[in-house]
């Protein structure tokens, strides 16, 4: 599995993008040697499990330039570094508690060239600032997820969509979403990806 899954599904690529999408997997595949960011069987399933999951909030909104999204227990940069190849004029915030993840993400996004992303090696609830949008991939439950990030919106909405958060997650999330009290929507992948994988994978949005 290459980087063609992702032209296939975003066919509009610049040269650029195309060339920062090529250099994800030599990148992935250098650090995960070093820090077990993705298991060692995934890593050749990078562009499907890992890029392209992250590249559904796109099929979702477009970001605008100027709007300031916060990626939340990104990890090794997902769903942060795929989107901001995505949307180079979106200011993106990748945040996450483990120290090594976020050099990961502080060397990749060197690598490629992105001048769009800052990394903070913190936890959600220190970050002083205010956001358009919260993007995260299964960090935790919704119940314990949202008090994180409740207070870092900003209150005007310039988007298609208001506000809020767009979280990846699969399963049967309607007892979870119960639990939270929160108003969400699913958005189901497989109204954009035809492969089994996604099946059971939703974006989940949270309006503020």
């Amino acid at each position: 599995m290459n980087s063609e899954i992702i032209y296939h599904y975003f066919p509009d690529l610049s040269q650029t993008q195309k060339d920062q999408f090529e250099a994800l997997d030599e990148q992935y595949r250098f650090w995960n040697a070093r820090i077990n960011l993705i298991s060692r069987k995934d890593i050749d399933m990078l562009y499907l499990h890992h890029i392209l999951h992250s590249l559904a909030i796109a099929k979702v909104i477009s970001f605008l330039p100027g709007e300031k999204i916060l990626d939340v227990g990104t990890g090794g940069g997902f769903p942060g570094i795929p989107l901001a190849i995505m949307f180079p004029d979106t200011h993106f915030h990748l945040v996450d508690s483990i120290g090594k993840k976020i050099k990961v993400v502080q060397e990749v996004s060197m690598a490629l060239g992105l001048k769009n992303v800052r990394s903070t090696h913190a936890r959600a609830e220190q970050i002083d600032d205010k956001f358009n949008f919260v993007i995260s991939r299964a960090v935790t439950k919704l119940a314990d997820f949202y008090p994180w990030v409740r207070g870092k919106f900003e209150k005007k909405s310039i988007n298609t969509l208001q506000n809020g958060i767009l979280y990846l997650k699969g399963g049967d999330l309607d007892q979870e979403i119960k639990e939270s009290g929160l108003n969400a929507e699913l958005i189901p992948l497989p109204n954009y990806f035809k492969e089994d994988y996604f099946d059971t994978k939703y974006v989940v949005y949270i309006p503020q």
